[in-house]
């Protein structure tokens, strides 16, 4: 199977570049479940984007860069912050309808860290409203097939070809992506898909926690691929952990949007006190989203309380059921009538700052192979991410890797259609008969980072961390071999790598920085410790 680009993930940042890849050539996108499965669809708050008559692209960067906590890429910043406003009108161009003010101008949101209303929203349902518009668009377009349920198991390289063929293990030099092979789950089969060039966009890592607000699809698939095939990867010490996802025993992944905060509501313990203005007198409950699951975290802890809350309740109704009817509705088939009760929330893993190393066009290390979205790591989010910044980037960053693609196909010459690889082969694999294998090293995965690598780590938890997940690691490698290879196998193995490069890369930063927080180191050290963290495979 060939390809002239395979785009690997249909939120955002995939569909986006897919639609402007399908004006240079054919484009496959591969998606692991369903095409709207996506962490883009549940996004509620919006866009961070300046298009106030009060904002400037100044103001924008500047509380990007104070939301990275000294480790944002400042040229970087610069760059996705003004090209914003040109990526918000082609969504509108693509069918997106943002909310309007009664004098025609964007609705514009306040969210924690930002120190201007500059969050383009379609109520509380921004990301459905755009994935439905990507999808259709792309749907229609002819030169894009979408195949749903399919896999990537590992890249196809030069060198793995080389290695393959010689049965050698040496390593070669010109290394370069030529494609994927891709695992059809429906009915097992893995195919060999090459491709001209080829783009991760397959989202976070949230499942690597056993409480996250993710999709159940984000179990860090592009980092662990990356990593296998040689580039760099970092800062993925870096988790955000949302302040509020809602406490239900029935909710799954439900987030409560940052907007909720940024339009007043308070959070308040158990007794209906208020305590941010104990972790940030100024800010309160709009200080950065670090600052906020660790105040929540250090309550949790000092009350053994199982959750906080989040009132909003003194507003108007109208106003929170016109503004949040989304947040409004699900909350009351739970039982919870925002409007006139707290919700009770709990911090929970969101985002991964850091991700697959790539320069300002979304090229990684390896020729061939790009990565844009939440997979990676452009240096844009520094340590911790600002409110509503992740869109914005998938978006721009889908469009300057079109441009660099488009540049690279008018000079290559050598399309990879010609090449010789060799079929995926799985003689003496044998069926896994116990499910059970994948189910438990899963929950313990989980369970371990959420307790040893989670908001708050120490160096003993990270030591334990390792020791504990290094058997699990040996016990899927030789899974690997043994078995016939399925969908969920490989969200094991990926989470397991995922979970393994967490850990080390918390271990090697010695201070407290955006969302690593240690208790050996809790000062931030600027003079040793403003750089990246970076990891590859030896």
């Amino acid at each position: 199977m060939h390809t002239d680009f395979l785009v690997v993930g249909s939120g955002i940042a995939g569909l986006s570049l897919a639609i402007k890849l399908a004006e240079l050539g054919n484009v496959l996108v591969v998606t692991k479940k369903g095409r709207s499965d996506t962490a883009t669809r549940l996004a509620q708050g919006g866009v961070a984007c300046v298009l106030g008559k009060d904002d400037d692209f100044i103001f924008h960067e500047y509380d990007t860069i104070v939301a990275g906590d000294g480790l944002s890429h400042e040229e970087v910043v610069r760059t996705i912050v003004r090209e914003g406003p040109e990526r918000i009108k082609e969504l509108e161009a693509l069918g997106v309808q943002f909310s309007r003010n009664e004098d025609g101008g964007y609705e514009l949101g306040q969210e924690g860290g930002h120190s201007r209303r500059r969050i383009v929203h379609s109520g509380d349902f921004t990301g459905l409203e755009i994935q439905k518009t990507l999808v259709e668009r792309a749907v229609s377009h002819p030169n894009i097939d979408i195949l749903e349920d399919f896999v990537v198991v590992d890249l196809i390289t030069t060198c793995k070809i080389q290695c393959s063929l010689d049965n050698t293990k040496v390593p070669c030099s010109n290394d370069r992506c030529l494609g994927a092979y891709v695992l059809d789950a429906k009915n097992g089969k893995i195919h060999a898909v090459l491709a001209d060039m080829t783009f991760l966009a397959t989202g976070g890592a949230g499942k690597v926690y056993l409480y996250t607000s993710n999709p159940d699809v984000a179990t860090g698939d592009g980092i662990a691929i990356a990593y296998r095939a040689g580039v760099r990867i970092a800062n993925l010490e870096f988790v955000q952990f949302h302040p509020t996802l809602l406490y239900h025993p029935k909710a799954k992944n439900f987030l409560i949007s940052e907007a909720l905060r940024g339009e007043g509501a308070i959070l308040i313990d158990w007794q209906g006190k208020r305590f941010m203005e104990k972790y940030d007198p100024v800010r309160k409950e709009l200080a950065g989203r670090d600052v906020v699951a660790r105040a929540i975290d250090a309550e949790l802890k000092r009350t053994g309380k199982e959750c906080v809350y989040l009132d909003i309740s003194h507003k108007p109704k109208d106003f929170i059921t016109n503004r949040f009817p989304n947040i409004y509705k699900t909350c009351l088939k739970f039982g919870i009538d925002i409007t006139k009760e707290p919700v009770p929330v709990v911090p929970a893993a969101h985002y991964m700052c850091g991700g697959v190393v790539t320069d300002i066009w979304g090229q990684t290390d390896l020729p061939g192979l790009f990565a844009i979205g939440e997979t990676s790591c452009t240096g844009f989010h520094g340590a911790n991410r600002l409110a509503s910044n992740s869109l914005l980037e998938g978006m721009v960053m889908a469009h300057r890797a079109a441009l660099k693609a488009a540049e690279l196909k008018k000079d290559r010459s050598d399309p990879v259609s010609s090449l010789d690889v060799p079929p995926w082969d799985s003689s003496g694999a044998v069926d896994m008969e116990e499910a059970v294998l994948i189910s438990h090293n899963w929950d313990v995965i989980r369970r371990l980072m959420w307790n040893y690598v989670g908001i708050v780590r120490s160096e003993k938890r990270l030591r334990l961390a390792a020791q504990r997940l290094k058997p699990i690691v040996e016990e899927i490698n030789q899974h690997y071999w043994d078995y016939i290879i399925t969908r969920d196998f490989l969200e094991l193995r990926n989470i397991a790598m995922t979970a393994q490069l967490i850990i080390e890369a918390a271990s090697r930063r010695k201070e407290s920085r955006g969302g690593h927080y240690c208790l050996d180191y809790p000062s931030r050290d600027d003079w040793n410790w403003r750089r990246d963290t970076l990891l590859r495979r030896p």
